[in-house]
């Protein structure tokens, strides 16, 4: 979730349009608690006008995936932001205010993240740990990239990796990192549902927190489409929650029986189901 759950995708595009910037949230960056703004977790916040400003801390030291959603997590559960659209914007606002430049804000952004999951800081980092040790072959690609934090692990583990995602914002954030940091990663706009690859093109294919994003139809298209490219292994990871997470984008509550009956819907020579912070689903095509 990463962000925005791993495969929450951020549309960084939208947020380039006048009409989307209206009614999204104002972020500014501050060390202290503005006047007249109230603390809230790691951020504060007020309304001005009926507009939300959020103020926030970090800077290219302390910006990070987990510390922008816990911040954020905070204000959905105080009832202050509300919705995926509201939520996205407010994640890449903070980012961007992060540093001096865009860029550096991104580069830091990155650079605190990838540490974090290596390390074990972030919350997520077992559900990465899990998914890379998972990955079969030689070559792996990640559907639902989001920022390719688990693509760029890979490549950093010397795999041949490849990521899509539906994004062209989060498409273009993932290449400028792989670029920078010297991380080959293959990153393609691409629907989960049609993926832009030839059948059998790779050993392993990951969906890490995105099928709970889709409809019914969608994830057995979504898994059709992971078993037909393919070769050795497909890997999904769901996270289990009381309620979807509107804010995550999150359309189903799932459990285990949902993943057996995924598997039971899609032809394949093989399945396993597993928990181990959330529900996995491990494929053989």
């Amino acid at each position: 979730m990463t962000i925005i759950d791993q495969s929450t995708t951020v549309r960084a595009e939208l947020l380039d349009s006048s009409v989307a910037r209206e009614r999204m949230p104002r972020i500014l960056r501050s060390a202290l608690v503005p006047s007249g703004f109230a603390r809230c977790g790691l951020l504060s916040w007020r309304r001005v006008a009926g507009v939300l400003q959020i103020a926030h801390p970090f800077d290219e030291e302390t910006i990070s995936d987990s510390v922008v959603v816990d911040g954020l997590v905070s204000l959905v559960d105080a009832g202050v932001l509300s919705g995926q659209e509201q939520f996205e914007s407010a994640a890449v606002g903070i980012i961007r205010t992060s540093a001096g430049t865009s860029a550096d804000a991104w580069s830091a952004f990155y650079d605190n993240s990838i540490r974090e999951l290596r390390c074990g800081a972030s919350a997520f980092a077992p559900v990465h740990r899990r998914a890379r040790s998972l990955v079969t072959g030689s070559s792996v690609l990640e559907v639902g990239s989001c920022f390719g934090f688990l693509a760029l692990a890979c490549a950093m583990d010397g795999f041949e990796v490849s990521a899509c995602d539906i994004s062209p914002g989060a498409v273009s954030l993932l290449s400028c990192a792989s670029r920078r940091l010297g991380l080959p990663v293959d990153a393609t706009v691409g629907d989960a549902t049609a993926l832009p690859y030839d059948d059998d093109s790779v050993d392993t294919v990951s969906l890490i927190h995105l099928l709970e994003h889709l409809d019914a139809t969608g994830v057995k298209a979504a898994l059709s489409e992971a078993l037909r490219v393919a070769r050795r292994r497909v890997v999904v990871a769901v996270p289990f929650e009381e309620e979807p997470s509107p804010h995550f984008g999150h359309r189903l509550r799932l459990t285990e029986k949902d993943l057996h009956l995924w598997a039971s819907g899609v032809g394949h020579s093989g399945a396993e189901v597993f928990v181990d912070h959330g529900g996995w689903l491990i494929l053989t095509p």
